[in-house]
């Protein structure tokens, strides 16, 4: 029996009294998901179900077999109404008739974006063989429900299967859902027949797509085996260590460690108190913090910083450029020296961050899994930050 690898996803938290299990965007928590099949179809093959706990710091989470996974009953699936289709569609659930994939994502979600070139190949391998793959962007951040923005973003990350713009979460409240990513894996009669939330599990993902392409009637197409793991960290004895949580901005959703906390909704002078905890974000210099990121308020005098405490091999940040119109620029610190050589994320080479786009930027990579200070600086007015998101898988180590 295979143990799924540890992975991430974005989640839903729902609030006091919410009687559904769509809601509002909360937090990003590290989980292992498993894929549930039911009727004992190919998840009899893995293991793992959800799993929260956190080993000790510094540890590596190993990823062992678990319990079989969840047997669910299989429910028709939800109609893909209520969105705008921005490529491709609109995509009719019930009339299809053929294998369908239905896959939630946003495009400043890292594990996301992490996700996206396995479902480029399954679209490219087995289209043919009729499976139809949907993406349904439903955003976390106000400036992801635009759709020039969106389609932009698609075209970017050269997605080749349909998208549909969720808005006004619709879509994602009709399938219940609760992650980022997600996927649902519907067969030819409309059934949800599994469903697979997080990283990871990409094989067994596959080997499901391969089961309902073979339900269909005639169906007598040799199919290719499995991809293999596009990164090291993706395959077979990869370990996740211990990662510090995700780090909203925003008042609504972050943690900001200052004397008095935040002031919400209007330019404030901070002052960093010099001393800070883990997984809190301090702010120095001129903000504007408002629901969901902190911004540089226009005509600010001195430099706006923002300084973090944490464990992790990557560090991404999702920015937005000044709302006038141009480009920004962020000024990146990791322990008190600009990230030199390989320790340089792809968007951070000599530390600096040109911020051009509304989208995710990768600020440092590849450095060892132990304790952190990040700073990021800006003197761009208007320039907003809205989440830190961190990383910690590894490839396996070589065999002796």
């Amino acid at each position: 029996m295979q143990a799924l690898r540890y992975s991430r996803s974005r989640s839903l938290r729902l609030r006091a009294g919410d009687d559904n299990a769509g809601g509002t965007p909360s937090h990003c928590c590290p989980v292992r998901h498993a894929l549930h099949w039911p009727g004992g179809g190919p998840a009899r093959r893995l293991a793992g179900r959800s799993n929260t706990a956190f080993p000790a710091r510094g540890d590596a989470m190993t990823t062992g077999p678990g319990p079989p996974p969840q047997q669910p009953q299989v429910v028709d699936a939800p109609a893909l109404d209520g969105g705008e289709w921005l490529q491709g569609g609109p995509i009719d659930v019930r009339g299809l008739g053929k294998p369908l994939l239905v896959d939630f994502w946003d495009y400043t979600c890292l594990n996301c974006l992490r996700t996206l070139p396995y479902l480029a190949e399954w679209h490219r391998r087995y289209e043919e063989h009729g499976l139809t793959v949907v993406g349904v962007h439903t955003p976390e951040f106000d400036f992801a429900r635009n759709p020039d923005r969106v389609r932009e973003a698609i075209a970017d990350l050269e997605i080749p299967y349909p998208v549909v713009l969720d808005a006004e979460f619709n879509i994602w409240r009709a399938y219940a859902n609760r992650f980022w990513p997600s996927k649902y894996f519907v067969d030819r009669e409309g059934k949800i027949r599994a469903q697979h939330a997080g990283e990871g599990a990409y094989g067994e993902s596959e080997q499901v797509v391969q089961a309902l392409l073979r339900e269909q009637e005639g169906f007598d197409a040799e199919l290719p085996a499995p991809m293999e793991p596009l990164r090291p960290e993706d395959g077979p004895g990869a370990v996740c260590y211990r990662v510090t949580p995700e780090l909203y901005c925003g008042y609504s959703r972050g943690i900001i460690g200052n004397l008095g906390g935040p002031q919400p909704d209007r330019p404030h002078r901070y002052s960093d108190p010099g001393k800070h905890v883990e997984g809190t974000l301090y702010l120095d210099g001129h903000w504007m913090v408002s629901g969901e990121n902190a911004a540089r308020p226009f005509g600010a005098q001195g430099p706006s910083r923002m300084t973090l405490t944490y464990m992790a091999a990557d560090v991404n940040l999702v920015m937005h450029p000044p709302i006038m119109g141009g480009s920004g620029e962020a000024r990146v610190l990791l322990d008190g020296e600009p990230p030199a050589g390989d320790a340089a994320g792809e968007d951070a080479e000599g530390g600096v961050v040109t911020v051009d786009k509304p989208r995710m930027y990768r600020l440092v990579r590849g450095v060892d899994v132990e304790r952190h200070t990040l700073t990021v600086e800006t003197e761009s007015d208007g320039l907003a930050t809205f989440a830190f998101t961190f990383t910690s898988c590894v490839a396996p180590p070589p065999e002796a």
